[in-house]
This record gives structure tokens, sequence and C-alpha cells, in this order.
């Protein structure tokens, strides 16, 4: 991935598109893999603060593109899936420090159930004082895994048990695991949310679908100079949309708005490699098999990158 980074930052503007950033817990040495320590969450406000990006709720960005606004370049918004105690008990203080909007999404069944791990019903209600709830699911599951019926069941019951705990119609959803498909996409497009988010490395810009929003993870010790220098490339998947049963991609054929000749294809656990481009079209066979069950495929032209993730879906493939 360092490489893939490298080659594309060769060539980048001071600012970027906007950005959506995805935090999980706070200061929990015992999930590295999802912990933010609070002297790196102090590191990544005061490198926003210094170096002139606003922090926005989710809410400005949404409303702005709906109405076909022009993206700030400078604008970034943060968000928190799981609604992990640790952010009660450690994150939210330096949220409140800096006045730095969030919005938190919340995995319903594990407040209700009163998992050690999560927060309170009363806590959540405390925690909307000063930044956003939105929703997650009612069991968090493998969303492709699951029936469209059980889809809809997930999505009945953890809307209407959010409704009747906080009093409040979430506006916007995040998939669990990051992970969807077309088909998964389609239903909870059909539950009216204003926004829904992904967990896709990427950038905002106007023409991004306030359905299909990128986000990219602060985890660790991130690169957050090298996120921010990622704009959005405008760009319509053709193929692959899902990962192959037989853990292959096949044809990829995507179509960008852009005038280059020479683009890029990372694919993770596997590298990058250069394309030509004939009219904006990235095309390419695939042969290689895939044995992770989420793999990102990234096209790129410089630094303006579209992210795809494919998983398998067991009801939305033959």
């Amino acid at each position: 991935m360092k490489f893939f980074w490298s080659f594309l930052l060769l060539s980048v503007t001071v600012w970027a598109d906007a950005h959506i950033f995805i935090y999980h817990r706070f200061n929990d040495d015992r999930y590295p893999s999802t912990n933010t320590s609070l002297q790196e969450l102090r590191y990544e406000f005061e490198y926003f603060k210094r170096n002139g990006y606003e922090v926005v709720p989710l809410e400005k960005l949404v409303q702005a593109l709906r109405a076909k606004e022009t993206i700030p370049d400078n604008w970034v918004v943060l968000t928190i899936d799981d609604n992990y105690k640790s952010f009660y008990r450690h994150g939210l203080a330096l949220f409140k420090e800096y006045g730095y909007a969030f919005t938190m999404f919340v995995y319903v069944d594990a407040t209700e159930q009163k998992y050690g791990d999560y927060m309170s019903w009363d806590e959540l209600k405390e925690l909307a004082k000063y930044g956003s709830l939105a929703f997650h699911s009612m069991h968090h599951p493998h969303m492709t895994e699951l029936s469209d019926d059980a889809l809809k069941k997930d999505f009945d019951e953890g809307l209407a048990l959010f409704e009747k705990r906080l009093g409040i119609k979430p506006r916007y959803f995040s998939y669990p695991f990051g992970e969807f498909s077309p088909r998964v996409k389609a239903i909870a497009e059909s539950y009216g949310f204003e926004a829904i988010l992904n967990q896709n490395m990427g950038a905002v810009a106007s023409f991004s679908d306030p359905l299909d929003l990128d986000r990219s993870a602060l985890v660790g010790k991130s690169d957050l100079n090298a996120f921010l220098k990622y704009k959005a490339l405008e760009a319509t998947w053709i193929e692959p949309q899902y990962l192959l049963k037989d853990a292959k991609v096949g044809t990829l054929h995507v179509k960008a708005n852009t005038s280059a000749t020479k683009g890029g294809l990372y694919i993770s656990g596997f590298g990058y490699q250069e394309l030509e481009l004939q009219e904006g079209v990235f095309q390419a066979n695939i042969t290689k098999i895939l044995t992770k069950e989420r793999t990102r495929l990234i096209v790129s032209v410089g630094n303006k990158i579209s992210t795809k993730l494919l998983v398998k879906d067991n009801y939305g493939t033959k």
C-alpha cells in the first residue's frame, strides 16, 4: 500500500476534496486494529487546526451535495462507528475541547443488550448534546450474507428501536464492516436515508453520491497527510460489482471523467499496475484469485482515486 500512496503523491495539490474519516475505539489498547490513542487523536486535531481544515457536521456536507453546491476543499467530516464506551470515556472530551462536530453510528442491539463495551441509551442521549446520532444496523451483520427478508428485518427492528429509545429518526446509515453490494445498497436506499456511508478510502467532491460516500479509517498512526491529498475521481464502475463465488474478479470496466491516457489499478494484496486509458476507460482482464473475503480495487489518475470494495454476496450472484 505504501508504494501505491507514493505513486499517487508524485503530483498533488496543497488541497484536496472534502474528506470523511471514521473512528472506532479510543485509548483502548486491547484492539489495536480499531483503536486510536488520545495522543494520536490530538495530533490529528492539531493538524486540522494548524493547516486550515474546517471540521463540519455530516449534515452540512450532505446538504451541500444534495443542493449540487461546490464542496470546499478544506472540509473534514468526522464519524464514529459502533458506539463503543471508549468514546464516551476518552474520546468525547477531546472532541468537546476542540469543538469538533461528529456523527456516531449506533449498533442498536449492543446497547439494547447492555454489552459491556458499548454505551448505554442514557449515554447516547448525553452524546446527542454534542454530535449527531445515526444508524449502524440492529445486529451488526455481514449484510451480504443475509437474504432480502433477513436484511429488511434487521433494518425494521433496528430503526424502530432506535427511534423508540432515542426519540429521533436516524437520517444517515453506515454499513457494518463497510460491506455492501448492489443488492444490499438498494435495500438500504429503500429506507429513505439522506446519506449512506461506506468504508472505502477516498474523497468527496460535488459529483459524489450522497448514498455512497467514501470514508477513510483513522486507526493507529495513520498517514493523515496522505489521506488528505487524495481527490475524488468521477467514475462509473460497470464491472466488477461483486467478488465472484470462485474468488475471481473477471473483467475490469470503469468509465472515468478524464482526458488522461494513463491510469493505475491497485488490488489489495497484489499491488499496483499501470493501465492505458482509451477515452477515460479503465479496462483489464483480472485473472488473479482473490483469497480474502474483502478486496479493494482502486483506479487512479494522478492523486484522483475511485475505490470499489468487493465482497461475495450470497444472494446476489449466481
